[in-house]
C-alpha cells in the first residue's frame, strides 16, 4: 500500500487546500492533513499513477509530491549530507570568498556536485587554492557566513525523540561538520580534515577523502551496527557524491538537488524545508520537536 504526500514550504505555504481536495477526488484513497495548509497525505490512492495526477493538478504551485510505501514509513536511521543540505551554503565556496576567489572555486564545486568532475581530484584542487588561509579567518567564516537550513534541527530532534540514530556525513570539512552537527543535535559527524601548517591551511586534506564510497560505506556500517534493515534507513543530500547512499537507503531524498540526483532519488524536495522529511515519514505537526 502506498501513500501520496503533498508538502509545501512552511515559510511560504502557498498550498490551497482546495487543490488537495481536487487531487483526492481524482485519485481516491483517504486524505489526512499532517499540517493544515502545508502537508497532507492520501493513503491508498487508487489511480495507477497518483503522483502524475497530483503534479498535473498542482501545475506550477510550489508543492512537493512524493509517493512512498506505507509499511515501515518511520525510519530508524538518518544519514545526511551537510553542505547545501543541513546548511545553506557550500563551506569551501565561503572560504574561497574570504580570499576573493569564490567564483573560481564555486564553478568547480558546482561541476563536482553535478557529477561532471572526479570528486577527490576536484576537492584537492580547491583545497590547494586555499593554502595560507588563517585559522582565525576560517572561524570567522564559520560564525558569520554559514546558516542552518530551516527545519533541520526539527528533523534531527524529532527522529531522535522517536528512537532514530542520526549521522551527518560530509564531503566538506570536520571544522564545520563537527561544529554544526553539535548545534543541530546529530549523534555523530564525519567529514574531511583540513591540514594546517601552524595557524594557516597547508593546502592539503587528510586521506582518505570522504566521498560517495565512504558515505555509502558508513550507511551500510550503521545498518549493521544498529541491527537495521535497509528499508529502515533514510538518506538525504543534494549532490552527485550523495547519490549512492540515496539509492541504497530505504527512503532516499534529493533535497533541492542537482538535476541528476533529483531524477534518480525515490523522493525529491524542491520547495519545502527539511521538515518535509518528517511529513514523508507520516509525522504530524503536533509530533514534531521544535
Amino acid at each position: 500500500m502506498s501513500v501520496l504526500c503533498l508538502i509545501a514550504n512552511p515559510q511560504d505555504p502557498r498550498f490551497d487546500p482546495a487543490l488537495a481536495g481536487v487531487i483526492h477526488r481524482e485519485i481516491g484513497g483517504e486524505i489526512n492533513w499532517l499540517n493544515h495548509g502545508i502537508a497532507c497525505e492520501i493513503v491508498a490512492p487508487r489511480a495507477s499513477d497518483p503522483a502524475a495526477v497530483a503534479r498535473a493538478v498542482l501545475a506550477d504551485a510550489p508543492v512537493d509530491v512524493a509517493l512512498v510505501p506505507q509499511a515501515g514509513r518511520r525510519k530508524k536511521l538518518l544519514i545526511a549530507d551537510m553542505d547545501s543540505t543541513m546548511i545553506q551554503q557550500e563551506c569551501i565556496d565561503e572560504l574561497a570568498d574570504a580570499i576573493g576567489i569564490k567564483p573560481e572555486i564555486a564553478a568547480i564545486t558546482d561541476r563536482a556536485m553535478r557529477g561532471e568532475l572526479d570528486f577527490d581530484a576536484a576537492l584537492k584542487t580547491r583545497v590547494a587554492l586555499l593554502k595560507g588561509l588563517p585559522r582565525q579567518r576560517i572561524e570567522e567564516v564559520r560564525r558569520e557566513a554559514i546558516t542552518l537550513t530551516p527545519g533541520g534541527r526539527a528533523l534531527v530532534q524529532t527522529m531522535k525523540a522517536y528512537g532514530a540514530y542520526t549521522a551527518l556525513i560530509s564531503g566538506g570539512f570536520t571544522f564545520f561538520a563537527e561544529y554544526f552537527a553539535k548545534r543541530i543535535g546529530f549523534d555523530e559527524a564525519r567529514a574531511n580534515t583540513l591540514e594546517f601548517d601552524g595557524e594557516a591551511l597547508s593546502g592539503t586534506v587528510a586521506m582518505p577523502i570522504v566521498d560517495k564510497g565512504i558515505k555509502l560505506a558508513r550507511l551500510k556500517a550503521l545498518e549493521k551496527e544498529k541491527g537495521l534493515w535497509p528499508d529502515e534507513t533514510l538518506a538525504v543530500g543534494d549532490g552527485a557524491n550523495d547519490l549512492d547512499m540515496i539509492r541504497a537507503a530505504g527512503l532516499g531524498v534529493a533535497f533541492h538537488a542537482k538535476p541528476a540526483v533529483a531524477a534518480a532519488a525515490a523522493a525529491r524536495v524542491d520547495h519545502g524545508d527539511l521538515t518535509a522529511l518528517l511529513y514523508l515519514q507520516g509525522y504530524s505537526d503536533d509530533e514534531i520537536v521544535r
